[in-house]
């Protein structure tokens, strides 16, 4: 039963991306089918390949970040070990989903003598912080487009039942995280379920990654290759929209919103596929876009982002057994 489930949380999200590409591409005309193609093929790829950089760059302050955080742990790993683990977590991440959280510090243990529990701790912490910039990022655009997403709400109500004023769903709202977080709390404390029991491990782990980055001496230089890592993700994502046209002139407001809904497609779905050019799709198209146009910026974003990650990160296998080939065969010679 276990595997049965495992199967499924892979091949449905991934069978949900592929009826996604059928669904659009189906209700498109002979015309936009034309113009979709003929914006992928007149699109600039400087700007593309320009944002190709940028990705790496970011990966590459990642592997440097994550050095900042096990250096507590008594280890200052090498950062070709760093990176290139981390390229190939990223690969491991599109064929399964989360496996690049278990395969890169799994790998650096392995190179480096580290203990697999406390690197993967790091690696919740990272995530972790994360998850906050993107949180601050999704207050950003709701704050810049306040006014439509109130508009939207109100319409919204409006045609509803009309049981609801803002003000109730508002309570009903927080009243239910309220509650959800009460129920959550007592379940995971008292409950000697193996499931939840699993449960409070993973977040005594985290705990224990994130007092690693509390303990950090380079509190400074973490926040900012933090800081780097997202300026380079949001860049890398911007200049795209330079490879086409239309594109070109939506506002940052618009750049941001697209960035926060393909992010989100990429968690739903693994690797994002199907998914992730439609959300871009959607979302610009609310600032005017056409869906041709909008269509294909997403499948420009996804596939060469994608294609980048599977280049460098099935690269990254051999080069880090090359590079840490005397080690090998040290142990190798320890276990004769």
């Amino acid at each position: 039963m276990k595997k049965i489930f495992s199967f499924l949380k892979v091949v449905v999200p991934l069978g949900f991306g592929v009826f996604l590409i059928w669904y659009v591409f189906k209700d498109l005309t002979t015309t936009e089918k034309t113009e979709l193609f003929t914006s992928l093929k007149k699109a600039n790829y400087f700007w593309v390949g320009l944002s190709i950089l940028f990705g790496l760059l970011s990966h590459l302050s990642r592997a440097m970040r994550w050095k900042y955080t096990i250096r507590p742990l008594g280890k200052n790993p090498k950062l070709s070990n760093s990176f290139l683990t981390v390229m190939i977590g990223y690969v491991a991440n599109l064929a399964l989903p989360r496996l690049g959280e278990v395969t890169r510090p799994g790998l650096l243990a392995k190179y480096e003598g580290l203990p697999f529990n406390k690197l993967f701790g790091t690696i919740v912490a990272e995530r972790a912080a994360d998850l906050i910039v993107l949180m601050l990022i999704m207050l950003g655009v709701v704050l810049m487009e306040f006014d439509l997403l109130k508009d939207m709400l109100y319409q919204f109500l409006e045609n509803s039942t009309g049981k609801f004023s803002v003000t109730n769903l508002m309570i009903l709202l927080i009243g239910g995280f309220v509650g959800l977080a009460v129920f959550l709390f007592f379940i995971l404390s008292k409950s000697q379920n193996p499931f939840f029991v699993k449960v409070r491990e993973l977040l005594r782990g985290i705990l224990e990654g994130v007092e690693t980055i509390l303990k950090m001496k380079d509190k400074g230089a973490f926040i900012l290759h933090t800081i780097f890592i997202w300026v380079m993700y949001v860049g890398m994502f911007y200049l795209c929209f330079f490879s086409i046209a239309e594109t070109s002139s939506v506002p940052l407001s618009g750049v941001l919103a697209a960035f926060v809904m393909g992010s989100l497609a990429i968690v739903f779905v693994q690797g994002g596929l199907g998914v992730f050019p439609i959300a871009i799709m959607e979302t610009l198209i609310l600032y005017g876009i056409s869906k041709t146009s909008a269509l294909a910026l997403g499948w420009i974003l996804w596939s060469s982002q994608t294609l980048m990650i599977i280049v460098v990160g099935v690269l990254s296998i051999p080069l880090l057994r090359y590079i840490n080939r005397n080690k090998n065969n040290e142990r190798i010679k320890s276990h004769q």
